[in-house]
């Protein structure tokens, strides 16, 4: 059975950084794209950052040049680097692939205090 393991959320202040991992275990297979979305109570999930197999990256207009997406092939991990941290960052993140199923992960917090 295939689970994503996400860490790396918490509290931190406006302008602060915070690195999210998550890991991907079990027999997963060769995965196409991997992503990171957040959530806030009562809104659509939206999608924040994306990678392709090839390292094409792709940013909601929202994170461009404050996030930085990443992933380790070998180890099935992908890493969402967020430095100049706002408010409005403040949500739930999840981490997301997609090969021959989609895997979602659990969700980790990420408050950002003004």
């Amino acid at each position: 059975q295939v689970q994503l393991a996400e860490s790396g959320g918490g509290l931190v202040q406006a302008g602060g950084s915070l690195r999210l991992s998550c890991a991907a275990s079990g027999s997963i297979g060769s995965i196409n794209v991997m992503a990171w979305y957040r959530q806030v109570p009562g809104k659509q999930r939206e999608a924040v950052a994306v990678i392709t197999s090839s390292g094409g990256t792709n940013y909601a207009e929202s994170v461009k040049g404050r996030f930085t997406i990443s992933r380790d092939n070998a180890k099935n991990t992908i890493y969402l680097q967020m430095n100049s941290l706002k408010p409005e960052d403040t949500a739930a993140y999840y981490c997301f692939m997609l090969g021959l199923h989609v895997y979602w992960g659990q969700g980790t917090q990420v408050t950002v205090s003004s």
